[in-house]
């Protein structure tokens, strides 16, 4: 039985490193660059396409623990994001280039892998097991297929990209560097803004012109992912409770917290350019040269990408997957990454060395264990498995999502960090365990029929 994974994102090139180290020869299709994205400025695997960020590296908290199970169980592409890391205060954020660099250069050294450069939009039986990992970006073609297969339509939201700029066109007298709350070191430029400053720049947003919508899409973007201006509609503060929250970043030049605050976080190894963190917006490039030019600092910014939006796509994963990722229709074809139902850099790797797992494990012979719900890993399964399918949205990983604590401990353990740092040792307990359950696989049935 053959094996073939579609996508060369971020759960693709996962699922296939996975499974070739599992001992599995596989195809791995990329449509790149033969058919483009909207988004996508090249045809290297992992390419990062909104930030350069996997989210919080601070002992116990949920994305640190979605990432230490994946360390533990080996993820390829976790070892790529390590290596590639650039200063990011507590967080991981990697360059972005060297990230994919390293993640070609894996797959291009693995003997099992057979890379395709080609759109697929056909999902056979008879072609064997396939790991569908096309991403928010999936082609026309192949999602009509999807469509076909799932039996449903697809849900969709509008994702969007931050702005990039040249480090040497920040006013680095009017910055300062500091981590929020002085956790891990000052790896931010910070951009303070007056109360002045701030309102001029709030009024600006809401009257700045959008790029215009096609007749065909419909805007509705991720809670998750707002645009600035759209977050400016919400209210005037809506700004200073979001990205530009000013909070634990005092001003080391006047010992004060600004009225809000513009974080720039390091894109790359040289330290070359600088994303506006949490900046993604619709506006017309013109607009946001004249717009983000008021943010002290950046008055004479060279802006190296603007900020864009594009559309992400998923399917109703409560309808269609069952908790080794395989549609309840068709057990032979097996959804990883954003396309699944999750959101987030990290949890579409998780999705994609779990796919990997699962995936190479029918192909031998065996059936594997699913992780288990008391895991990040297994939660965030659970999640897309089992919300509500009428009201289903893509989930980053957070406490919410993890198995609760025993009542008796929730009554007895009052403070919220105690409780949180818990259940991330019962996680990680359980994924260790699991781990070692995985030494041996029970045979099944090789019947895949849809």
């Amino acid at each position: 039985m053959k094996l073939r994974v579609i996508g060369g994102g971020l759960a693709g090139p996962e699922a296939a490193l996975v499974a070739a180290r599992m001992g599995v020869e596989l195809d791995l299709y990329e449509m790149r660059p033969v058919q483009s994205t909207p988004a996508h400025q090249t045809a290297d695997f992992g390419e990062l396409v909104c930030s350069n960020s996997l989210k919080s590296e601070s002992e116990n908290t949920a994305p640190w623990l979605l990432k230490q199970e994946m360390r533990r169980a080996g993820s390829p592409l976790l070892e790529c994001a390590d290596a590639s890391a650039v200063p990011a205060g507590h967080a991981l954020a990697v360059d972005r280039v060297e990230f994919s660099r390293l993640i070609g250069e894996r797959i291009a050294a693995e003997p099992r892998i057979r890379v395709h450069r080609e759109e697929v939009t056909r999902l056979d039986p008879e072609d064997g097991i396939t790991i569908v990992a096309s991403g928010p970006l999936t082609s026309s073609g192949l999602s009509r297929e999807i469509a076909r297969l799932t039996g449903s339509d697809h849900l969709s939201f509008y994702d969007s990209i931050s702005p990039i700029v040249d480090a040497d066109s920040i006013d680095r007298e009017k910055v300062y560097l500091a981590a929020r709350y002085d956790k891990g070191s000052a790896d931010y430029i910070n951009c303070p803004m007056t109360q002045a400053e701030y309102e001029a720049f709030h009024a600006a947003l809401l009257t700045a012109q959008s790029v215009e919508a096609k007749e065909w899409e419909k805007l509705e973007y991720f809670e998750g992912c707002l645009p600035i201006e759209e977050l400016a509609r919400r209210g005037k503060d809506t700004l200073r409770f979001g990205p530009m929250k000013p909070v634990g970043l005092r001003d080391p030049r006047t010992g004060k917290m600004p009225w809000a605050v513009v974080q720039l976080r390091c894109e790359n190894l040289r330290a070359d350019s600088y994303n506006l963190v949490g900046f993604q917006n619709h506006m017309k490039y013109g607009e946001q040269a004249r717009i983000l030019r008021m943010i002290p600092g950046l008055e004479n910014a060279k802006f190296l990408r603007y900020g864009q939006i594009h559309r992400n796509t998923y399917i109703n994963a409560p309808r269609v997957l069952t908790e080794r990722l395989q549609m309840r229709a068709c057990p032979g074809i097996l959804f990883a990454g954003q396309i699944s139902g999750v959101e987030g850099y990290t949890e579409s790797i998780a999705t994609g060395m779990l796919a990997g797992m699962y995936g190479a494990t029918v192909v031998q012979g065996h059936t594997q264990e699913p992780v288990p719900r008391g895991t990040a890993l297994g939660s965030l399964v659970h999640y897309i498995t089992h919300a509500d399918p009428k009201r289903f949205q893509p989930a980053n990983i957070t406490f919410d999502l993890l198995e609760p604590l025993e009542e008796a401990t929730r009554k007895r353990v009052r403070d919220k960090r105690e409780r949180h740092r818990m259940q991330c040792e019962q996680a990680l307990r359980a994924m260790e365990e699991w781990l070692e359950r995985q030494r041996v696989g029970q045979p099944v049935s090789r019947s895949y029929t849809c």
